[in-house]
């Protein structure tokens, strides 16, 4: 049988105390959920919290463990089932099933996540994406007996463990190169080996990226923007880039090349801000958007995989992302005042080799966790629709 989510589930909002009122915030018990904490199934824990006096001064309210929280604003479509009680703010919806004997928590989360995409062609606010609470209230979920949700939760939460367990290898890996990469170099900020530095710009160029409209025709051709950056160390094959139209062809200076690395410049999620990845679009025309920055590598006493692993590091990122609490954009000034450490030629010959290895390794589970990522999403097609 169908019936809406509102008929099945309690659906509430949640409310931010106010930042101005420290009382609200320091020495806080009371877990407080935001986005960026839901990262999987299950939410185990925050990384901030609120005082019982922030919880009675704001529309904020205490949720059960077991209730399913969806991000309604900005992000949309995020899920993820309390393992604590907990708060959070009014981007997320608090689901929580009104029947237990009928309706598993499991089900309903599996649901709202078959849901990603349509809730998303929904929320097209005019400054950010957003749903609201009706909008939740009214989607229609046909509900099998509780055996029958048993059984597809139990299919659904192999084929998801597997997806993660595929993804935790390609994070070890990468974890593996960071490692390879302090052992043979060092922190490259505090340089403890004592390379040689030099300023980034003095090796190479930077050009920001080109700024287009939407009705522009005439030419088609492959753009990197900052949505296929993802977790990238390396595109190797730019035409699986999004298409995008132009008035005329761009000049040269804004198509990669190959060994070309590009960072992210401006972006709402400061985490983001400073992101890199090398490109190597062999003969694809490709070019960049506006809202990154092309770095041009013109001295071959640095390799790409060293450098782009030098700007990948944490003490890099920092300096380029550390000017201020609410700076959101990379800019070449900052890009120069960048020192990059220059070991001798053959020891990061040797790393790369060691990459190459690695990202042989890397193929191969990403292959396996597009296979399974496949298997994950026709289930889930042929359980919800």
């Amino acid at each position: 049988m169908k019936y809406t989510l509102g008929e099945i589930c309690e659906i509430v909002s949640g409310g931010t105390p106010s930042r101005a009122k420290p009382e609200y915030w320091n020495n806080g018990t009371i877990p407080w959920i935001k986005i960026g904490n839901i990262k999987g199934k299950y939410i185990h824990e925050a990384d901030e919290f609120i005082t019982d006096a922030g919880l009675k001064s704001s529309s904020a309210k205490m949720l059960p463990k077991g209730t399913i929280l969806y991000t309604i604003f900005a992000t949309l479509g995020e899920v993820g089932i309390l393992d604590i009680e907990a708060c959070t703010n009014q981007a997320i919806a608090g689901v929580t099933i009104k029947d237990t004997s009928n309706v598993l928590s499991e089900y309903v989360y599996y649901y709202l996540m078959s849901k990603k995409k349509y809730i998303n062609s929904l929320g097209r606010g005019v400054a950010q994406n957003n749903i609201n609470m009706s909008i939740l209230r009214s989607f229609e979920v046909t509900l099998p007996s509780i055996d029958e949700q048993n059984k597809i939760v139990s299919v659904l939460d192999v084929a998801s463990d597997i997806i993660v367990s595929r993804k935790q290898q390609l994070q070890k890996l990468d974890e593996l190169i960071k490692a390879r990469f302090v052992e043979m170099f060092g922190d490259p900020v505090s340089n403890p080996k004592g390379w040689s530095v030099k300023p980034l710009l003095e090796m190479g160029s930077c050009k920001n990226g080109m700024n287009f409209h939407y009705d522009d025709v005439g030419v088609e051709i492959h753009c990197l923007g900052v949505g296929d950056f993802q977790n990238n160390d390396l595109i190797s094959d730019t035409s699986t880039l999004p298409v995008i139209s132009l008035n005329n062809m761009p000049t040269e200076e804004y198509l990669l090349k190959d060994g070309d690395i590009v960072f992210v410049r401006s972006n709402g999620n400061k985490a983001l801000v400073g992101r890199s990845v090398a490109v190597y679009p062999r003969n694809v025309p490709t070019t960049f958007s506006g809202f990154c920055i092309r770095y041009r590598k013109n001295d071959e006493a640095l390799t790409t995989p060293y450098l782009l692993n030098v700007l990948k590091s944490d003490s890099m990122r920092a300096k380029m992302t550390g000017r201020g609490v609410n700076i959101q954009n990379l800019n070449q000034q900052i890009l120069g005042s960048l020192k990059i450490p220059v070991p001798p030629l053959s020891l990061q010959n040797r790393f790369a080799e060691f990459v190459s290895q690695v990202d042989k390794s890397k193929a191969a589970v990403q292959k396996a966790l597009d296979k399974a990522q496949f298997l994950f999403d026709s289930l889930m097609q042929k359980y919800f629709g």
